[in-house]
């Protein structure tokens, strides 16, 4: 019953005791008024000993809160003393004694932080029966880092970032977002992050020439467009830069392969043909233009001398592979996408199958290397510091890199198996300055944005969270694309995949946008990592 119900009840009583006149009344209510008595002070008593739990709650969770952010570089007994000196700080209860405060930080399966305080609570009516104080408690737990994130930066660094400051605020605000992620990882290994920047071409490192999953040339030879064929000497012409020109060359110049042995030259000029040559001569002296004149007078006659052309086959030597320097393009076949469509999937690359191969490129505009996944904070920032403007724009590469970076194959080492205690989200961060000009097979944007849209819906489709920014300061149309591109995976609350999501597309109109963008992505991965 209720304290005011209780006290409404009493005064009903008493006023009913006044007007009884039975000799019996006075002892009955004597009897009764202990007990009466007592549920009053008990209703008041707990009154008080529920207000001091509610400002122990508050006071625990705020403790718990605060603990949080140094719990990882506290031992238990410091642990322990800043608990007691937080909550103490908060909770000040003239009405509570015998207080206790413990803390305890544990960080299997994530970080978890539990306060639990006690106190007694002295009773003013209660004692009547015996109860002279009533012990509460609260238990206060805050969780984070139960998830562990896996980002890839898939960053353009085509021409056009030169213009407007984009390529300068690019590498501030994407040091700052490794910055915010550093920070959200309480140990090695609770954040990857990997960053692909793109062109035409991704730089997969030149320093994997010797791996078997790049694409030199076709057993044939016969592939006009690889490596090889463009990439070499020619013996004969040696003017020849690519393979389909090192054909040979004639001994007389200007004749064909098929002209050239039935072609020739005289020891003496002005005769073209083999028999006017032979039948031509010369005499030591000149006014003798016989053969018996020039000899009957003591003279020397030299004959003409016919010299068949020869034909010199040529040979093509390609360069030594060590001299690529890293880049390669879409992969697939030589003319086309293949029907595998390796260009827009992350089916691991297969000796023998040459469309499913890192085709390479001596591009002049390759990029930066890309980075595999990492947690080696300055060595990424380094690199990113050493980003540069040039070549066309194929964000559909960088995609399909992006992905394949945090699931493996190529030039990406398989990632760390997945840990059962944790809960991870993969995350593509995909940013550009403009729209797609070229690829491995054509200038031509409709092409290049159909094959982009395939990886966008496989991207979404293998359930990873996919932002797109277009940073779009020369007046080009707003990307459909990417805002068709952009999802959202399902979250560790249960909230289910979004795509396309329109919270995960970014239209800025100026380079410095750049910065608060990449800032308010890192907040939010940083507070997706961190919840419970």
């Amino acid at each position: 019953m209720a304290a005011r119900s209780l006290f409404n009840f009493l005064r009903q009583r008493l006023c009913e005791l006044r007007q009884a006149n039975a000799a019996n009344v006075t002892i009955t209510f004597a009897l009764a008024i202990i007990p009466i008595v007592g549920l009053v002070g008990a209703a008041v008593d707990y009154s008080r000993a529920t207000s001091v739990q509610t400002s122990m709650r508050a006071a625990a969770d705020s403790t718990a809160l605060m603990l949080s952010k140094l719990a990882s570089t506290l031992n238990a007994a410091d642990l322990q003393t800043k608990a007691q000196d937080y909550f103490k700080a908060l909770f000040v209860s003239p009405d509570a004694t015998n207080l206790v405060v413990k803390a305890v930080y544990t960080a299997d399966g994530g970080s978890k932080i539990i306060v639990d305080a006690y106190a007694d609570v002295s009773t003013d009516f209660m004692g009547i029966v015996g109860v002279r104080s009533i012990n509460v408690g609260v238990e206060s737990q805050v969780k984070w880092g139960n998830t562990r994130l896996r980002v890839a930066l898939v960053l353009d660094n085509t021409g056009s970032m030169a213009d407007d400051g984009k390529m300068a605020a690019l590498k501030t605000a994407t040091a700052n977002m490794l910055d915010q992620l550093k920070t959200a990882a309480n140990n090695d290994g609770d954040i990857y992050v990997s960053i692909v920047p793109f062109v035409k071409d991704v730089n997969v490192g030149a320093g994997n020439s010797n791996a078997n999953w790049i694409y030199w040339d076709d057993s044939g030879k016969t592939d006009t467009k690889s490596w090889d064929a463009n990439n070499g000497k020619c013996s004969s012409p040696t003017s020849a830069k690519i393979r389909s020109s090192c054909t040979g060359s004639c001994s007389i110049s200007g004749k064909s392969q098929s002209t050239c042995t039935s072609s020739g030259t005289c020891s003496i000029s002005g005769n073209s043909t083999k028999t006017s040559c032979e039948a031509a001569g010369v005499c030591s002296k000149s006014k003798y233009n016989t053969q018996s004149q020039c000899q009957s007078n003591g003279y020397k006659w030299t004959a003409g001398v016919w010299t068949p052309g020869v034909w010199t086959a040529g040979v093509w030597t390609p360069n030594d592979h060590s001299t690529w320097t890293g880049c390669v393009m879409d992969r697939g076949n030589s003319g086309s996408p293949s029907s595998n469509n390796y260009d827009t999937n992350v089916t691991a690359p297969s000796l023998g199958v040459d469309a499913s191969l890192f085709p390479a490129e001596q591009y002049s505009s390759c990029p930066q290397a890309i980075m595999p996944l990492s947690y080696k904070w300055d060595d990424m920032k380094t690199m990113v510091g050493n980003m540069a403007s040039n070549g066309n724009t194929n964000q559909a590469i960088g995609l399909s890199h992006g992905w394949m970076s945090l699931v493996g194959g190529g030039p990406y080492p398989d990632p760390p198996a997945m840990d059962p205690n944790f809960k991870y989200q993969q995350v593509i961060i995909l940013m550009t300055d403009g729209l797609n000009t070229q690829n491995r097979w054509t200038s031509t944007t409709s092409s290049i944005d159909a094959r982009q849209k395939i990886t966008c819906d496989n991207v979404n489709a293998a359930n990873i969270t996919l932002y797109a920014i277009q940073v779009n300061t020369g007046g080009d149309p707003t990307s459909t694309l990417l805002q068709g591109c952009a999802g959202t995976a399902p979250l560790p609350d249960g909230t289910p995949r979004k795509y396309p999501d329109s919270s995960k597309f970014f239209l800025l109109t100026s380079a410095d946008q750049l910065v608060t963008t990449f800032q308010k992505i890192g907040t939010q991965l940083s507070n997706l990592r961190i919840a419970q």
